[in-house]
């Protein structure tokens, strides 16, 4: 707990970013949100340009926004956090 009386978060770390094509529809609101991490390739799929192209609640923001959810993100230690496994 922090001096207010709020348990404190850990910081939001993203270590992997992975776009599941078979998913991918190519809607491309994860473009729109992080074009630094995601473009659209010749197909109209996502792929990951650099998974370091935005801060991680960012990146969150590009998988949340997914209609698909093609995007699964990894923390350092490897586990799923989003979407939620």
């Amino acid at each position: 707990m922090n001096g207010d009386g709020h348990k404190q978060q850990k910081p939001l770390v993203i270590s992997r970013v992975v776009v599941d094509r078979e998913l991918c529809i190519g809607a491309a609101p994860c473009v729109t949100v992080a074009p630094g991490v995601f473009q659209l390739d010749e197909e109209n799929k996502a792929y990951v340009v650099d998974p370091n192209g935005a801060d991680a609640e960012t990146i969150l923001l590009a998988a949340q926004a997914c209609p698909t959810q093609a995007i699964i993100l990894y923390d350092e230690d490897g586990n799923q956090i989003y979407p939620e496994a």
